[in-house]
Parts: structure tokens; sequence; C-alpha cells
């Protein structure tokens, strides 16, 4: 799917429609283009503090998200990079703990747009040369760096010397462009492994596992999976960690979702697996409070749509779009939505994405499907949804979009049996949802 940005500067939108006009409508991997556009500006992604690099399919966020948490507690301040953003393109670049501003912005990407001349780079490589830009003139103690599709031909994976890799969950997702099993998605992911770099991974099944070990071999990276060179397991709401240097009692996540436990200890893994920068046990305790991660079970209780339901209501967000996060959502509602109380699943999804498997963890539960479009992006017609949710067991229903399926729920609704609700299923869609309830990530 194209990426898409609006900006509320006049100056940023200039540069964001030379953006859309130059850029291929479609994504695009490979390292060509990436790697002729940073030679242009001067190869700024050599001159950049220690990198911390995360790939997977779902959880790399999470994990971004806990790596700076965890170092910023330490005192040292670092660099973020992540996609896509949720409500305003600025969220993306993330430069010494600040959200870049749009006077920094606009004056970046132009630059990165002028030189890019007969490249022809994509939405997401101008992005990366602007965000590394950004970093090498700005003075930080580390850099986080997510990939933002697969691995071995992101654009990202042109960090030469990253202190450490991670791979987080892996899932089936982005099949046209990784791959149509498992272990073809693990070898994509693998392909950020560099020579003599520690990457450190979660457990896996033997054929994604057989596959990433021969890829980290083949670069020569010490591998570090969950299970062998380190391990955690949370019980009696704490995590415990241990290592080679020992171990660690930390307490659960702030985080709502019991896949948060795992996604936090690879983070604490990878920072025990690197020297580049001193990030002692108490600032990795703290980061389990401090972390923050917008529309990943994101509750929602301040803002103008909350306001919309009953006294008593609980409303959801989350991003999640394929069958392995909708696992985990629904593994986290099973667990906290008592027998009897109504749920509501406000549900829009990108026409790539597999219907079926997203609703597959829903089906036996007592809900209903509000399906809606996502706004600006090609997906599935809300009435095809409303029908594969019905096969698979669930009620359904149609709505223009999100308001509309609140006020639906909020007139049909029990006062004395308020509902939980959940809207998902897109990160577009839920950055639409941010900005009609006025909170976006700051």
């Amino acid at each position: 799917m194209p990426d898409h940005a609006v900006s509320t500067d006049p100056a940023v939108q200039r540069q964001l429609d030379r953006l859309t006009m130059l850029s291929p409508g479609r994504d695009v991997l490979g390292l060509e283009r990436i790697s002729a556009l940073l030679d242009r500006l001067g190869n700024p992604h050599r001159d950049l503090p220690p990198v911390f690099h995360v790939a997977g399919t779902n959880g790399k966020g999470s994990v971004c998200a806990y790596l700076r948490a965890a170092i910023e507690a330490a005192g040292h301040p670092v660099h973020v990079y992540t996609s896509p953003h949720l409500v305003r393109f600025n969220e993306r670049i993330r430069v010494a703990g600040q959200l870049i501003d749009d006077a920094t912005l606009a004056p970046l990407l132009a630059e990165v747009l002028d030189i890019a001349g007969d490249i022809a780079p994509s939405f997401f490589e101008v992005t990366t040369a602007a965000a590394f830009l950004a970093f090498a003139r700005t003075p930080a103690e580390a850099c986080i760096v997510e990939v933002g599709l697969g691995g071995r031909l992101d654009a990202t994976n042109v960090i030469e010397h990253p202190v450490v890799c991670g791979i987080v969950q892996l899932g089936i997702d982005h099949q046209s462009f990784l791959g149509e099993t498992i272990e073809d998605i693990a070898a994509e992911k693998a392909g950020i492994a560099k020579p003599g770099v520690p990457i450190v991974t979660q457990h896996y099944p033997a054929g994604a596992a057989n596959r990433i070990g021969a890829v980290v071999r083949a670069a020569g990276a010490p591998w570090l999976a969950k299970g062998g060179e380190w391990d955690a397991v949370a019980y009696q709401n704490r995590i415990h960690y241990r290592d080679g240097a020992g171990q660690l009692d930390l307490p659960l996540p702030r985080l709502p979702g019991g896949h948060q436990a795992m996604n936090a200890a690879l983070a604490v893994a990878m920072l025990r697996h690197q020297d580049a920068i001193n990030v002692p046990p108490a600032a990795l305790r703290a980061a389990m409070g401090w972390a923050e991660w917008p529309a990943r079970l994101q509750h929602l209780n301040t803002g103008a749509l909350p306001d919309l339901l009953p006294a008593g209501s609980d409303l959801w967000l989350d991003g999640g779009h394929n069958p392995a996060a909708a696992r985990a959502i629904a593994d986290f509602f099973r667990g906290n939505v008592p027998a009897g109380r109504p749920l509501h699943l406000i549900l829009g999804l990108l026409e790539n994405k597999d219907p079926l498997g997203f609703l597959k963890p829903f089906s036996g539960r007592m809900a209903t499907v509000h399906t809606v479009p996502v706004p600006g992006h090609p997906h599935h017609a809300p009435a095809a949804l409303a029908a594969a949710a019905r096969s698979s067991g669930l009620g359904a229903m149609t709505a223009d979009n999100p308001i509309d399926a609140l006020d639906w729920i909020a007139r049909h609704a029990d006062r004395a049996n308020p509902p939980v609700v959940l809207i998902a299923g897109s990160l577009y869609l839920a950055g639409s949802v941010l900005a009609a309830n006025g909170t976006p990530p700051t």
C-alpha cells in the first residue's frame, strides 16, 4: 500500500505534495535507491550514534518504545525512527527525545527531494533519508531504528554497523513482498543480521528458526535466541529474566496485553547484549512503566469519543491488522471482559489483509462487529467485511465511520450493563480515530 501524509503546516504540506508526486504509488523494496540518495546527501547514516535495529511482524514498535524508555531512564538522549505515523507525519522522526518540529521538517524534506533527481525514491526512502539527516546533525547517545517492511531489502538496512539487532514476533503479513510462508518471512526479517553484531530474537517454531539460523550464520552474526543465551517468563505479576550476566526481577509492563511482557523482555535482552551505552537495571525497571505506544490496546478514557458512550463503557483502540495481532487482542479481551458484558468490534481492514484470519480469534464470542471503511486507503468494502464476520459466527452490520458505529452502540446500550468497544484492524483507521478524539501522539 502506498503511504500518505497530510500536514496542517503549509511548508511541510508543500514537501509532502512533492513527495507524493515524485514517489512510486506502491511499496518498493531494495537498497539501490536509498543508497544512491544517501550518497548524494553525504552518507549521514554513517554518522549516527549507536543504532538499535528492530525487525519483525508484530511488536516492533512496542520493542522500540521499551528501548527508548529504558535508554532515556538511564539519562541518555536517543533518536527514534518508526513507521507508520498515526496522525502526523512528524511522529516517524523523534530527534533526541522530541518529535521533529515542522520548522525543521519542511527544509529537511526539501533538501532530500531537491537532491533526489532521477533516483525516484519511494515515500519511505525519502522519509528514511530525512530521518538519518536529522539524526546525524543532532547530538544523541543512541538511535533506535524500526524496520519498515521485511528487513533484508528494507531501506533501513543500509545501517552497516548497528550495536545490536532484534527480531520480534513473526507472522504472516505482506506476503506479496516477503513470501507466502512463515519460513520465507523469517528469512527476510533475519536479513538485518550483520557480521559480528548480536542479533537477539524470540523463540520460533523449528522451520522459522532454521531459516533464521541459516541467514544469521551466513552473515557471521552471533544469534541470541530466547531460551538459549537469554530467557524470560512472566508470572506472579513480574517478568523473571535471566542471561549470562545474571537475573532480573522486573515489573510487568504498563502497556496492556500479555504479549507485552515478551516484547519488553526482548528489549531488555537487546540492551543487555550491547556495550555501547550503559543502561542499569534501575532504568530497565523504570522502562516497564514509562513506555508508551499509542493505538496498541490503548484505553481511550479521555477525548471526544468516549463521551459518545454511556457512563461505565470502555473504549479501546488497536491498530492490529493481521491474524497474529488479532490473536493477541482477542486473548486480552477474553481475559478482561467479564462474561455477559456486551462486546462490540468496530473493524476496518485494508484490502490486502485477511478478514477471515483476523476474525477467527473472535469467533465463538458474543460480539457484534461494526464494519467501516478505512479513509483514504484501499480497503475491504464494509458489506463484504460484515459478510466475513457473519461467516465467522459473529453478528455484524455496516457503518459509514467509527463515530456512526459508536452512536448506534450508544443508542442500543443497556445502561445497567455498559458495553466494551474495540476499534481495530488498521493503523490508518486508528490514526483517524485519534485525530477525531483530539488525542494525537505527542
